[in-house]
C-alpha cells in the first residue's frame, strides 16, 4: 500500500471549527436515524446499532460528533491519538500495531494482563511540545487517522491553534475521528459519547463490529454480575474522591464529584457509588473542610498511576508516600476516619477503554466491598487472584486476537 495515498475520501458535514459544534448528517451513520435498544442501559444508551454505507468501491463510512461523516477508502492501518481510552479502544478493535503515539496514554501494567506491549510514556513522540500543539508532529507521524476531538486542538488549551490548521492537518495528513468524551469541558455543547459508544463509533472506522459486539457482551455480563452482588441502593458506600492533583503534604484537597458525565467516572456511576461531599464543597479544600466532610473511605482519583522514577507498573509505596503518609502525619489528618481505618485508596486512572475499565470496575468494587469481592491487593496489581476476578483475562485476549 502507498503510504502517501491517503486512505480516506472526505468528510461530510464535518464540524471543524466551534461555529459548527454539534452539527450531524442525516446521511448513513447518523445519530439522527438510530433506533435507541429498548435493552440498553443507561451508561450504554447510545451504544446502539449504527449501520456503516459500505459502496461498490470498497469505500464506507463512519460518523461521529463533532467531526461528522468521514468516507474511508479502506480501513486504516496507522494511527494515533491523545487520550489514551481512545487507544484502549483500538487496542480492543486489534489495532495495536497501527499505535503511533498517545499524549496522554493509560500506563503499559494496565494491558500486560492481556498480552499487549505497550511502551511507558517517555517512549512516545509527544504531541504538546513547548506549550502546543506539535503540527509537524502530525506530518511525521503521517498517519491514516487521527483519533482526536478536532474541537479539543481549537477550543481546548491551545489558544494559537485555529480552525486552519486543523483544515491543513485534515487536508495534508489525515482525517479527524473522535470526540472528547472523558469530561465535558466548557467548550463540549455537543454529543459527549458513553464509552461505548464512542467505542462503537471507533469499530464502524475500523470495521470490526465483531470485535466491538464481543466487549459488548462481556461488558454487559460483567455489569450484570457486579450489580446483583452490590448491597440495595440505600446502603451502599459514598466515598471521598479527591483529584491526583491533591497535596496532602501541603493541605490541599480538590473534591470531585463521582457521578460526573463522561467515560473517567464509569465505575464508580456503574457501581452506584455516592459522593461524600455535599455539592456546596468544591474547589480546592484544607484538612479542616475535609475532615468537616470526613469520608469513611478516601479514594484518590488517578493514584493507580502512582509510580516510583525507575518503575513503570504502579507503586504502592510511592502511592503511600505521596498521599497516606502526610495525611497520617498532620495533625486533623490523621483525625480523619479513613486514615485511621486503614482506607485511603488509589483510585481508578482517569483514561480509560473497554480494556481498562474492566480491570478498574473489578478494582474498585474490591476496595469498596471485599467482603463481597475480595480484598484489593496494591502490591499485586494488576494480578488478582484467579478467585477473585470478576472476568476472564483469556477471553479479552481473545477478542483482541480476533479469537471469538
Amino acid at each position: 500500500m502507498n503510504r502517501n495515498r491517503r486512505r480516506f475520501i472526505g468528510t461530510v458535514g464535518a464540524a471543524l471549527g466551534a461555529g459548527l459544534a454539534g452539527c450531524t448528517s442525516d446521511g448513513g451513520g447518523s445519530e439522527s436515524t438510530e433506533t435507541a435498544d429498548p435493552t440498553a442501559t443507561p451508561e450504554d444508551e447510545d451504544a446502539t446499532t449504527a449501520a456503516t454505507d459500505t459502496d461498490d468501491d470498497g469505500s464506507y463510512t463512519a460518523f461521529i460528533e463533532p467531526v461528522g461523516e468521514v468516507t474511508f477508502e479502506e480501513v486504516p492501518e496507522a494511527w494515533f491519538t491523545y487520550n489514551g481510552a481512545w487507544a484502549d479502544m483500538a487496542f480492543a478493535l486489534g489495532q495495536r500495531e497501527g499505535f503511533r503515539t498517545a499524549g496522554n496514554m493509560i500506563p503499559g501494567f494496565f494491558f500486560e494482563p492481556f498480552g499487549l506491549d505497550v511502551p511507558p510514556q517517555s517512549e512516545l513522540t509527544p504531541l504538546w511540545q513547548n506549550g502546543g500543539w506539535d503540527k509537524e508532529t502530525f506530518y511525521e507521524l503521517d498517519p491514516d487517522v487521527i483519533l482526536i476531538d478536532p474541537e479539543f486542538l481549537e477550543r481546548g488549551w491551545d489558544d494559537s491553534w485555529e480552525e486552519d490548521d486543523t483544515a491543513e492537518i485534515r487536508e495534508n495528513v489525515a482525517p479527524f475521528f473522535g470526540n472528547n468524551c472523558r469530561r465535558r469541558r466548557e467548550f463540549h455543547d455537543y454529543k459527549l459519547y458513553t464509552l461505548y459508544g464512542a467505542f462503537e463509533r471507533l469499530a464502524e472506522a475500523f470495521q470490526e463490529r465483531e470485535r466491538y459486539e464481543a466487549f459488548a457482551s462481556l461488558h454487559d455480563e460483567v455489569l450484570s454480575e457486579v450489580q446483583s452482588r452490590l448491597p440495595a441502593e440505600g446502603d451502599r458506600v459514598e466515598i471521598g474522591l479527591i483529584n491526583g492533583g491533591s497535596e496532602p503534604d501541603k493541605g490541599t484537597f480538590y473534591p470531585l464529584d463521582t457521578q460526573s458525565e463522561g467515560y473517567e467516572m464509569k465505575p464508580y456511576r456503574d457501581l452506584g457509588v455516592g459522593s461524600a461531599f455535599p455539592d456546596d464543597v468544591a474547589g480546592e479544600i484544607d484538612y479542616e473542610q475535609l475532615l468537616e466532610v470526613d469520608p469513611e473511605i478516601i479514594v484518590v482519583h488517578w493514584g493507580i498511576g502512582t509510580t516510583t522514577p525507575d518503575s513503570d507498573g504502579f507503586s504502592a509505596d510511592a502511592f503511600y508516600e505521596q498521599y497516606v503518609k502526610p495525611m497520617e502525619e498532620d495533625g486533623v489528618g490523621s483525625q480523619l476516619t479513613a486514615v485511621q481505618n486503614g482506607r485511603v485508596y488509589p483510585g481508578q486512572y482517569g483514561e480509560q477503554g473497554p480494556i481498562t475499565n474492566l480491570l478498574q470496575t473489578e478494582m474498585t468494587a474490591q476496595q469498596l466491598y471485599p467482603e463481597e469481592f475480595g480484598e484489593f491487593d496494591p502490591e499485586a496489581f494488576p494480578e488478582v487472584p484467579e478467585e477473585n476476578r470478576l472476568f476472564d483475562r483469556q477471553r479479552v485476549r481473545d477478542i483482541v486476537a480476533g479469537d471469538r
